[in-house]
């Protein structure tokens, strides 16, 4: 499996770290940097579902596990750039903003936001995850250092 921080493809890597974030984050991070431009929507937000496929141990045959609900929207800036976003979930307000970044992204701006957004997401995940690896070590056992009592 590839890593989603593909060189060959950044935009995959960006709409990723857009997809994964915290509820209401993209969004602070992007009104504090700048004044959101004026766009025209090529699809409102809306919310469906899709169906999620899975692989017993990573190498089976597909099946599906079940149903997600999703958040999508796609609009246009004035200046002709298109930006897409799926979110998982029912936020509407979060699948714009990551939209219009996904579309601001393709701007000369593209170096801005990517210091001002995209690493403080990044880092931001890094940590919450460092957090939970933590967490779970701390419930690590390790049999091979326990005394059975046979001395």
């Amino acid at each position: 499996m590839k890593d989603t921080e593909s060189e060959n493809n950044p935009r995959k890597a960006w709409m990723g770290l857009l997809a994964k974030a915290p509820e209401g984050r993209v969004a602070a991070l992007l009104d504090a940097e700048i004044s959101r431009p004026a766009f025209s929507w090529l699809r409102a937000p809306e919310i469906g579902s899709t169906m999620v496929r899975a692989r017993a141990g990573a190498t089976g045959a597909p099946f599906n596990l079940g149903e997600m609900t999703i958040t999508r929207c796609a609009l246009t800036l004035d200046t002709g750039e298109v930006g897409h976003s799926y979110i998982q979930g029912r936020r509407k307000a979060d699948a714009e903003v990551s939209a219009l970044v996904d579309a601001l992204m393709q701007t000369a701006m593209a170096s801005r936001l990517r210091e001002t957004v995209l690493e403080p997401l990044e880092a931001g995940m890094a940590t919450a995850k460092a957090a939970r690896a933590a967490k779970a070590a701390a419930t690590k056992v390790d049999f091979f250092t326990m005394v059975r009592g046979e001395d």
